[in-house]
This record gives C-alpha cells, sequence and structure tokens, in this order.
C-alpha cells in the first residue's frame, strides 16, 4: 500500500475518532443546556399562565378557553389544571412530532426537562395548580442541526487535511523516486551514483548506498585494471606494448574467417635490419628505444582506425592488419612516412638502417597461411631492392563489383527498395547444449547472389545507410519471433548508434512488439561502444526498458572499460574469436578468460565465446566459467 493511500486511511481514522468524541461530548453538553432551557421556560410559563388565571373569572368555560388561547400561542405537548386534591379541573395535549430531526434521535438523547409548576389563588384560597409541559421537537432540531453542523466541518477538515497532507507527503518524497531508482539499479548490479535529498532520512539511505556502490565502483577498477594488466602481460610484447605473434596470428585467423565484419583490408610487414649488429654497436638500451619508437608509429596507426591491429612478430619484425582498407598503397604510404620520421627522429647511428616494408591487400575468403606467405614474398622482393624499399604484393582480387560509391549506392538501395534481405541462422548454445538464441546476420542479395554483411557493409557505412539496413534487420528479427522461431541475436552498426533517426524507428518498432522484444538480443560491436559510449548508454536505457537483452560483441580488448559496464544494465558480453581460439592450449588466454567470466558474472553479466571450432575449446571453455559459446564447431544438434 503506498504511502499516501496510508495517509488518507490515518486522516480517516483520526477524523472519525475526533468526530465520534466531539459528537458525545458536543451532544451531551447540548442535550444539559437544553434540558436545562426546556425546564426555565417550563416553570416561567406556568407562573406567567398561573397569574393570568388567578385574576380571571374561575368558572370552566373562562378556564378552559384561556388554557386553549395559551396551549395554540407556544410550542406544549401538555397544560393541566390540577385542584388541591390533584384531580384534573383541565387538560390538554399536544402529539404533534414533525421537524428536521430523526425518530431515532429521542431514543439515541433524551430529554427530560420537568414541567413547570405554580399555584393558581382564588382570593385568599388555593384554586388549584397548573403544569405546563413544552415541547422537546424544537430543541431535538437544534441538536441535530448542530450535530449536522460539527459533522460537516469535520468532512471539510479532514478533506483539507488529506489533501494538504498529500501535497506536502508527495513534495517530502519526491527524492524517493531517486531512492527507489537507485535501489533497483543496484538490485540489477547496475552500481550508479545519486544526489543526496534534502530529506535527512532518505539523504542517510542514499549516502549509505552511495557508499556501498563507491566500493563497487572501485572494486570493479581494480579488477578491470588487473584484468587488462593479465591480457597485455598474455597478449602483448613487453617492450613495445603491440600484440605477440601468437595474438596477433590468431586475430589475423579470426579476421579472415569473419566474412560479417569486412570485405577486406591488407596486411604489412616492416623489418628492421642489421639488429645484431646494431646490438653491438650502439648496446641494447639504445636498441630498445628504437623498437618503441617503431612499435610506437605502428600501435598509433592502429588506434586511429577503428579494426586495424598491430603486432611484433619477432624481434625484427613488425606488423600492422587494416581491416577494411583494401587500397595498400595507402595504408603503406602511411606506414612509410612514419617510420622514416622515427628513424630520423633516432639517434645518427640508427637513423641509416634498413627497413623495408612489404605488403598484401586480401579479399574475403582468404587464408591466413596464404596472406603470410604472399607478404613475406613482397617483403623479401623489398629487402632485395634497397634498405627503405616497398613492395606490395599481387593480390590477384577480382575487380569490384561496383566501381564507385554510386553504384553501391544503387545497388544497396535497390535491394532494400526490392526487399531483398534476409536473415541467416547460427546457433547460440549454453553450457548444458541448450539453445540460448540464434546469431542472425544480415545477408542481402547483390550482383546475381547473397552477400554476407562483409560485402556491402563498408560501403553501406560510407553511404550512411546503414540505419535503415539495421531498421530492416529489427523488422525481420521480429517477424521470425512472432512466427514462432526461438529468440533472435542481432547486430547493430556502430553507425546506427548516432543515428537518431534510427533509434526513434527501432524504440517505435520495439513498442509496437513487446512479446519480440522480450525474444530479441541486441548486440553493438565493441569499437562502437568505445567510440560511442553516450549514444551506447542511451540505447541501453531504451532497450532495458523495452524488455530486451543487450550485450556487446567482438568483446576483448579494451577489458580496461568493463568496470563502467555496470552502469549500462547489460545482459551478455560476446567474447573475441581471437581470445577463444585455440584456448584448450593457451594458458596465459585461459587466466584471461577466467578472470573476466568471475568480473562478468559477479556484476550479472552471461559470457558468449564467438569462433568455436572444436570440442576440445568448447570443453575448455565451460570449465572457465563461459555461458554459451557460437561458432563454426557449435551445431544446435549437439
Amino acid at each position: 500500500m503506498s504511502l499516501i493511500k496510508q495517509l488518507w486511511i490515518a486522516t480517516l481514522c483520526v477524523t472519525l475518532l475526533a468526530l465520534g468524541g466531539s459528537l458525545v461530548v458536543g451532544t451531551l453538553s447540548a442535550r444539559d443546556y437544553l434540558v436545562e432551557a426546556l425546564t426555565v421556560k417550563n416553570l416561567d410559563d406556568a407562573r406567567g399562565l398561573a397569574l393570568v388565571l388567578t385574576h380571571l373569572p374561575k368558572d370552566p368555560v373562562s378556564v378552559e378557553l384561556q388554557l386553549a388561547a395559551r396551549m395554540d400561542t407556544g410550542h406544549y405537548r401538555s397544560i393541566r389544571l390540577l385542584d388541591p386534591e390533584g384531580a384534573a379541573l383541565a387538560e390538554l395535549h399536544s402529539d404533534a412530532a414533525g421537524g428536521g430531526a430523526p425518530e431515532w434521535l429521542p431514543a439515541l438523547v433524551p430529554m427530560q426537562a420537568p414541567a413547570g409548576l405554580a399555584q393558581v389563588q382564588d382570593g385568599w384560597h388555593q384554586f388549584g395548580t397548573v403544569s405546563v409541559q413544552s415541547h422537546d421537537r424544537y430543541a431535538y432540531e437544534s441538536l441535530w442541526d448542530s450535530m449536522l453542523d460539527l459533522l460537516l466541518w469535520f468532512v471539510v477538515g479532514g478533506v483539507a487535511c488529506g489533501l494538504l497532507g498529500t501535497l506536502l507527503l508527495r513534495r517530502i518524497l519526491r527524492p524517493l523516486g531517486e531512492v527507489v531508482a537507485q535501489a533497483e539499479a543496484i538490485g540489477e548490479r547496475r552500481f550508479v551514483l545519486t544526489s543526496e535529498p534534502g530529506t535527512q532520512e532518505f539523504a542517510t539511505v542514499v549516502a549509505a548506498m552511495n557508499r556501498m556502490s563507491g566500493r563497487v565502483r572501485q572494486m570493479l577498477g581494480e579488477e578491470a585494471a588487473r584484468l587488462e594488466a593479465l591480457r597485455h602481460q598474455t597478449q602483448h610484447d613487453e617492450l613495445t606494448g603491440l600484440m605477440n605473434r601468437a595474438q596477433f596470428l590468431r586475430r589475423l585467423e579470426t579476421t579472415l574467417a569473419d566474412t560479417d565484419s569486412h570485405a577486406g583490408g591488407t596486411l604489412v610487414i616492416g623489418r628492421l635490419g642489421e639488429l645484431a649488429d646494431l646490438n653491438r654497436r650502439c648496446g641494447r638500451p639504445a636498441v630498445d628505444g628504437l623498437l618503441r619508437a617503431l612499435g610506437k608509429h605502428f600501435a598509433a596507426l592502429a588506434q586511429a582506425h577503428p579494426g586495424w591491429e598491430a603486432g611484433r612478430l619477432n624481434g625484427a619484425d613488425f606488423a600492422l592488419l587494416s581491416v577494411g582498407e583494401d587500397d595498400a598503397a595507402a595504408v603503406v604510404r602511411q606506414v612509410r612516412e612514419g617510420l622514416d620520421a622515427a628513424l630520423a627522429s633516432a639517434a645518427p647511428a640508427t637513423a641509416q638502417l634498413p627497413l623495408p616494408v612489404g605488403a598484401c591487400a586480401f579479399a574475403p575468403g582468404c587464408t591466413a597461411k596464404a596472406l603470410l606467405v604472399r607478404t613475406d614474398g613482397a617483403l623479401a622482393a623489398a629487402e632485395q631492392e634497397g634498405e627503405r624499399a616497398v613492395r606490395i604484393a599481387d593480390p590477384h582480387r577480382p575487380p569490384l563489383a561496383h566501381a564507385d560509391l554510386d553504384g553501391w549506392r544503387t545497388a544497396i538501395e535497390a535491394a532494400l527498395a526490392t526487399d531483398r534481405l534476409k536473415l541467416a541462422r547460427f546457433p547460440v548454445l549454453a553450457g548444458d547444449g541448450s539453445l540460448m538464441h540464434h546469431e542472425a546476420p544480415v545477408r542481402i542479395h547483390m550482383d546475381g547472389e547473397w552477400q554476407s554483411a562483409g560485402y556491402f557493409m563498408p560501403w553501406a557505412a560510407r553511404l550512411g545507410l546503414m540505419g535503415r539496413i539495421d531498421a530492416a534487420v529489427v523488422e525481420r528479427a521480429l517477424a521470425a519471433i512472432q512466427a514462432g522461431e526461438a529468440a533472435q541475436g542481432i547486430n547493430l552498426s556502430a553507425e546506427s548508434l548516432c543515428d537518431a533517426g534510427f533509434r526513434t524507428r527501432l524504440e517505435v518498432l520495439l513498442a509496437a512488439h513487446p512479446e519480440g522484444a522480450r525474444a530479441l538480443w541486441v548486440e553493438v560491436p565493441e569499437y562502437g561502444v568505445v567510440q560511442h559510449p553516450a549514444e551506447f548508454r542511451e540505447l541501453c536505457g531504451v532497450l532495458r526498458l523495452l524488455g530486451c537483452r543487450i550485450g556487446i560483441e567482438h568483446f576483448g580488448c579494451r577489458f580496461d572499460r568493463i568496470g563502467d559496464l555496470h552502469e549500462l544494465g547489460l545482459d551478455y558480453l560476446k567474447v573475441d574469436a581471437s581470445l577463444v581460439r585455440g584456448i584448450d592450449n593457451e594458458t596465459g588466454n585461459q587466466g584471461v578468460l577466467r578472470s573476466l567470466c568471475v568480473l562478468a558474472h559477479g556484476l550479472g553479466i552471461r559470457v558468449i565465446a564467438e569462433g568455436v571450432e572444436s570440442a576440445a575449446e568448447r570443453a575448455t571453455l565451460v570449465a572457465l566459467g563461459v555461458d554459451g559459446m557460437t561458432g563454426p564447431g557449435v551445431r544446435a544438434d549437439d
């Protein structure tokens, strides 16, 4: 029961109690007053009538007429004239009822005013005694009117007190909404902070919850920092901070295997020559400084472009994986300029060192082995040509289906206009083999066949069409759920996060299909969350209210941001396949993933592994605490 209702009940009880007491006290007081007034009236009227009768002739007619006249001019119940022996000489009665008082009032509040008595003289002798009894109906009418007035004032006062108390209580309880919201957030393991209200009692509660949230936030931040340090130690080169060889190759393999995120890219490898001789001539500290400078350049290139990755393959080889950029010449130009600047700023002994560069563009479907062989061949050719030579391998890519952006726009918009779009189905299974949901990546029929997202998505993103595509994906997923299919997991692009029109349309679609919204798993890539945190937080708020499950896909590159996830109300994380690949043999990544599961489970977030390929990986992931998995090695009938 709400406090407002309790206030009204309390006001009603107090009003009734006060009314009852006042009615009892007031009625008894009024009755005593009225009885006393009737008694005095009876006595005065009897004396007046006796005086008149004393001066009148004592014949029966005159006496009877005088008594009748007095009875008619007043409000009397009875007038009697008795002789000295008590016998009635004349007697008049009136049984007139009426008045506004209810019939039960005289029985509840009896008034017994004594009759007024006076002596009637006849000369020096007593003629008789006159008895006058006034009618009490007017007294009861007066009593009833006073009771109604009292009741009315109590009703008006009770309603006024209730309304005033309601307004005051609402004002006092206004901060309670924030307290409740914070308590619900903590119940959902979202440890948010709120400002302390002015009400002392609420301020104490909010301060206590803020302290608890602050301690949890601090703990999560410390755990996230520890997890990021562990990941960095396991996956990165200690000297340069770039990915080590094993992790870079895993990232390369998973990137090439993912046809739903890119349309190709370029692999660049630069090799620092004469490293052993340089160590002898300049010493290890100088060489380490040079390697750190080169690593800083590669890292800066990777950070400036979402989806790019940089690594150190061995002591002298640095690699850059530029996902989505298939213009190898443009990528190599950026790498070459930065490397030359890094060498020019180094010591004179290192400024003229050879640093050839080899590159190779790749297309969807290319294998990691073939790409590395071609890039190594280009690097070997560059080493033969000169100290700072650049060689780009011919990838033998087929020509692009459309020569320019206008061609791609026409093709994509035609496919959307003719409804040539569908969703693929890939199961996501829990550790016990039960189906959690189906991943539903988009497929568009273009250029004569059904194309995966990597074929058209880079061009659609450049053309600003991702919002329309994502909206169509949501419509297809909701239709599939309404048709009786299992829960659907859909991917929203980072570009759609910043599209206000898309967010509005998404909210309208989900609000119109509440049952379907509750069976929808919506995920956004990690780089989109990092680039647009405010927009993602707003999207999470909308989706959470509509009942959708919210997640981040390809998670694993920014563990330092996991401490912020507690404010978003996420339901799951899909760990990037580069962290999962070969997990049964990678003890370092096992430690990272185990710690991630412990931390995520503490926030009520499920962990799902992407890119699972083998039964051994599945068994290891279950042992590490992973809640679900998907990939080529996961089948719904397992």
